[in-house]
């Protein structure tokens, strides 16, 4: 099963995220099957790749709470 999830990128102090779709049985930095996001919390800025979220979704990848919220906040309706 796949998954869309944080994967930690930069430094301690310019911690940023990019959102990945990655196998669920693989750890947090793992290999990545596809970069389909970047999240910056320190600026709240936000980059989507919204076709390729919406294509993962529809072919059975499944979002963890914090992407989810993460696309919430984006007014993304993605189950």
């Amino acid at each position: 099963m796949v998954k869309l999830r944080l994967k930690r990128y930069g430094r301690k102090q310019r911690m940023t995220y990019r959102i990945v779709a990655i196998d669920a049985r693989s750890r947090r930095e793992g290999k990545v099957t596809r970069k389909v996001g970047f999240y910056n919390p320190r600026k709240e800025e936000t980059q989507l790749d919204i076709f390729a979220i919406t294509a993962l979704c529809e072919s059975g990848a499944k979002l963890t709470e914090t992407v989810r919220d993460i696309l919430r906040r984006e007014n993304l309706k993605i189950t």
